[in-house]
């Protein structure tokens, strides 16, 4: 059943606001933090008008599973999911029971570890441009949407403010030391080839996503999100062909009601007809029941 949407939480809270992103407020507990993910939803670098129902239940189940699916390949910042733990922290456990998470403190490392198995989106751009992507050299000839020959780990540099930068490995290695560099690569392929795998075996085609790794007690773990919508691109495997924009499996209603509107990107565009905020809904709702088998 579809819930009410929450655009923050920030009144449901008793503990003070660390961080607040474009989906996700970070709260403060001591040695830990607690995650509530919102049903705010953004697009082109702006947070909409209105949340989407069940986007912020999705995204944070959908890792919880992912987190626990993972765990002998590489440790997580998950301390809990249950809403109950939490006593009076929690103002309406009902409306927050699906969408927190209670994590341990890690240092953010500041690279954004993306890895593609199709050539698409932002690497097929860069494709067209250079042959290459993120320094890359791949083969002459591919078209957009072909399926790598292997995964190739593109990385990012995280920006607070604007766009995080795609920069190649040796500059990641600059940045972080090599020895580092080299470890999120391997954890990151790794974590890829294991999730390319089981979304195969769904009918689901994994054709990029990105991680973010924190250092704890001097151990790499992994934090923030992952294999969820908004950090992967899932398609279904009957809509699958090259040379086309295929109808990813997210918020894709979204951009392409944005994209053939009037809007010009560059002011607070108007609210989102309600059909769009209903078929996004259904799609996050969908993609969940798809890889987990259940329903929220």
């Amino acid at each position: 059943m579809t819930s009410s949407a929450i655009s923050t939480a920030v009144e449901l809270v008793n503990a003070p606001l660390l961080y607040k992103g474009k989906v996700r407020e970070l709260y403060d507990l001591g040695d830990e933090i607690l995650i509530v993910v919102t049903d705010r939803i953004s697009a082109f670098d702006y947070v909409l008008d209105p949340a989407v129902p069940d986007k912020g239940n999705v995204l944070n189940r959908l890792s919880a599973f992912w987190f626990g699916q993972t765990r002998e390949l590489i440790e997580n910042h998950v301390v809990h999911i249950e809403v109950d733990k939490l006593g009076d922290i929690v103002k309406d456990r009902e409306a927050l029971k699906n969408r927190i998470m209670v994590v341990r403190k890690a240092e953010r490392i500041d690279i954004e570890c993306v890895v593609r198995g199709c050539i698409t989106g932002g690497g097929w751009r860069q494709y067209q441009e250079t042959g290459e992507v993120n320094g890359i050299e791949l083969p002459k000839g591919l078209r957009k949407n072909a399926v790598l020959a292997e995964p190739i780990f593109t990385p990012a540099a995280k920006n607070d403010v604007g766009h995080d930068e795609d920069i190649p490995f040796e500059r990641m290695q600059e940045q972080i030391g090599a020895e580092l560099a080299l470890t999120l690569k391997e954890k990151s392929l790794k974590l890829f080839a294991f999730a390319r795998a089981y979304c195969e075996e769904r009918g689901i085609i994994l054709a990029d996503c990105k991680f973010e790794f924190g250092l704890l007690d001097g151990k790499v773990i992994l934090i923030d999100e992952i294999f969820t919508p908004d950090a992967s691109r899932f398609w279904a495997k009957d809509k699958y062909a090259l040379d086309i924009e295929i109808d990813s499996m997210d918020k894709e209603p979204v951009r392409t009601y944005l994209s053939a509107s009037s809007w010009d990107k560059n002011s607070t565009p108007d609210p989102l007809p309600a059909e769009v905020v209903e078929e996004t809904s259904r799609r996050y709702l969908d993609i969940y029941h798809r890889l987990t088998g259940k329903s929220l």
